[in-house]
């Protein structure tokens, strides 16, 4: 679909005097949209009592209301133990969730920080992240109930009222995401699914090939893309057979661990001050959370992994979260198979008319070429 034809997204004003009336916040002085971010939306709000982070939880995807109560009450329990986070605020009738106009809101302190992408840590740094998101999946496996029963701690939480979410999110959760998409980081979706079919993502290059070419008028991130979807067509023929099994040991994970859901505070920079955005909270393999991580926050713009960088983050990771080096290798597989059947970027480019992510691409789409041709030496950087 060209781009011309999506219309531009409707910039939403939150209610700010019925939402605050919610809370003992006092009133608004000030509100700042906060640009980070792909799924939902969020505020930086100044009022006459302090500072604090505004979400309007928007996206049809993550927004339901029982989902948004597991993350609020993910956050306390993770909170209690000293894990850094920021939880939200509880309002005035005791929930932490306000709906205003089938708007679902929540509230949260502002934690003043920044983020940081691994070029900008130092190696003790790296070790202190692996580490951190080790606690993550730890404390979660304490905290959260058990994988067969992922609704079980909020089933008493959800008062009649709070699911009254509009059902218009809910009917525009299948429109919004694209046919077979992985979601909007690459995400591993559903416990147990099938590893990416290779014939399926043949005919999707197919679709994305034809789109570009008609793709009017032509810009130089269609030939790009055009280079990287042929680029990867070879790639895969070459290594269809090395298609990997279902996922390893799931477990509860924060499902969208990247450098802008993590702050880092000027005053102390070794350590963390919070880790931001639990909307995809959910019953994954764990260690190919820990690997999407640090492919994420150690690329290169060139498109390579800073090894070294990854090492001292994974093995601080593995002692953390008590993951065997083997773990780590079929994770190290499964999310390589992920990157080299993913599009996600190109699709929310050319299906949706959605640019948002199209920094990304260039970098994101080379390491897929680089890690094929380095694959033992990740893999190695990972388990050793």
């Amino acid at each position: 679909m060209p781009r011309s034809s999506v219309p531009p997204p409707v910039l939403h004003t939150p209610p700010l005097g019925p939402l605050l009336e919610q809370y003992a916040a006092g009133s608004v002085l000030a509100c700042e949209p906060v640009d980070e971010g792909l799924l939902n939306r969020g505020y930086r709000l100044r009022t006459t009592r302090g500072r604090y982070f505004l979400k309007h939880h928007f996206d049809p995807e993550t927004a339901h209301p029982a989902a948004i109560l597991r993350q609020h009450r993910a956050t306390q329990c993770l909170a209690d133990l000293g894990v850094p986070v920021a939880p939200p605020l509880m309002g005035r009738d005791g929930g932490t969730v306000t709906v205003v106009a089938g708007h679902a809101y929540a509230l949260h302190p502002w934690i003043e920080g920044r983020h940081r992408h691994g070029g900008q840590l130092t190696p003790g740094q790296c070790a202190r992240l692996g580490a951190l998101l080790g606690v993550v999946h730890a404390s979660l496996e304490r905290v959260m109930p058990t994988p067969e029963e992922p609704g079980a701690s909020v089933k008493e939480t959800v008062s009649p009222a709070r699911k009254r979410l509009i059902p218009a999110q809910r009917r525009a959760r299948e429109a919004r995401r694209p046919p077979g998409s992985t979601g909007a980081a690459g995400d591993a979706g559903a416990v147990g699914t099938e590893s990416a079919d290779p014939a399926q993502t043949f005919a999707l290059i197919d679709d994305l090939l034809d789109r570009v070419r008609h793709h009017h008028p032509a810009a130089p991130f269609d030939a790009l893309a055009r280079h990287r979807l042929l680029e990867r067509r070879r790639l895969l023929e070459r290594h269809a057979d090395r298609r990997p099994p279902r996922g390893g040991p799931v477990g509860w994970v924060h499902g969208d661990f990247h450098p802008y859901n993590v702050l880092y505070r000027d005053d102390v920079p070794e350590v963390p001050a919070a880790i931001l955005d639990w909307d995809r909270l959910g019953v994954r393999p764990r260690a190919e959370e820990a690997v999407r991580a640090a492919v994420i926050f150690f690329v290169r713009p060139v498109g390579a992994l800073d090894l070294a960088k990854v090492r001292a983050y994974a093995r601080a990771y593995r002692r953390s979260a008590g993951a065997a080096p083997a773990e780590l290798a079929a994770a190290v597989h499964r999310v390589w198979w992920e990157r080299l059947n993913d599009f996600w970027m190109l699709r929310w480019h050319y299906e949706r008319g959605d640019t948002r992510a199209d920094p990304q691409f260039p970098a994101a789409s080379a390491l897929v070429v680089w890690w094929t041709r380095e694959y033992a030496a990740v893999r190695e950087a990972f388990v050793e």
